[in-house]
């Protein structure tokens, strides 16, 4: 049994931060293994070390500098990975279907029983592309898995759905299917010493558009951004500076002035 996850590097913003164009200025930005995704590595490793799974693949869409997220990601204990990216992509605000164009040719090249990706991105939070991708390569699929049981590659999943209202579904999904799973789903282990080293000997598969039977225009995107910028505050919050005595006259003064007696 194969199974492939997808991975994707997603932009921090720090707290101070500058804008320049349509982009948070790159000095300011900090890239890091989307939460979501990184729980959907830990399962497919939790399935290899079942022995359900005999081969856990990563899959990115990303620039070079995005290795160093798919090596930590490797270093949890996927086999190997598969990296796409393409000067088509460059300047693009990606949408949902470009994505799935991409994500659906490597599951063709792939042949994966079980595709696992998370809800959502924090960085664009479409929270589509699992459920998409699962429509366009004809899989079975359940969308914001809590809990997952598989106990061998024949299947079904047994899976728990966190629905609106608190409500939980427990179901059986079909093989070949496609996961999107919630946090809280397990727990990711760190990446061990071990791990980390191994990592650097495991395989990046770096393939463009042409490798994957796709041209530029599969990827165009429908998606344009038009500005970015920091909204202005409504608030007429004030932040009391000094020691405790005068932030403590200055907070008195405050309530008196509002009309807050003893």
């Amino acid at each position: 049994m194969k199974v492939l996850v997808t991975v994707k590097e997603v932009a921090e913003v720090a707290d101070d931060f500058a804008i320049e164009g349509t982009e948070v200025a790159a000095g300011d930005l900090e890239y890091d293994l989307n939460e979501w995704d990184d729980y959907g590595v830990e399962a497919g490793v939790q399935l290899a070390e079942a022995g359900v799974a005999d081969e856990v693949v990563g899959v990115t869409i990303g620039p070079e500098r995005s290795e160093e997220t798919i090596r930590m990601a490797l270093a949890k204990g996927l086999d190997r990975s598969v990296r796409v990216w393409d000067d088509a992509f460059e300047g693009q605000f990606a949408d949902v279907e470009s994505k799935v164009d991409v994500l659906s040719a490597v599951v063709e090249e792939e042949q994966p029983d079980l595709v696992i990706t998370g809800v959502q991105a924090s960085d664009d939070a479409f929270g589509a592309t699992g459920v998409a991708l699962a429509e366009r390569i004809g899989f079975e699929h359940a969308a914001v898995v809590n809990d997952l049981e598989l106990a061998d590659a024949e299947g079904p999943a047994n899976v728990h759905r966190e629905l609106e209202g608190g409500v939980e579904e427990l179901t059986e999904v079909d093989l070949p299917a496609v996961l999107t799973v919630q946090t809280g789903l397990n727990e990711p282990r760190y990446a061990s010493l071990r791990g980390i080293r191994q990592a650097q000997r495991k395989e990046i598969a770096v393939k463009d558009l042409a490798d994957l039977g796709l041209s530029a225009d599969d990827v165009e995107s429908t998606l344009t951004l038009t500005s970015m910028y920091e909204p202005e505050s409504e608030s007429d919050a004030e932040l009391i500076e000094g020691d405790a005595g005068e932030q403590a006259a200055r907070l008195a003064e405050v309530l008196r002035e509002k009309g807050v007696g003893a």
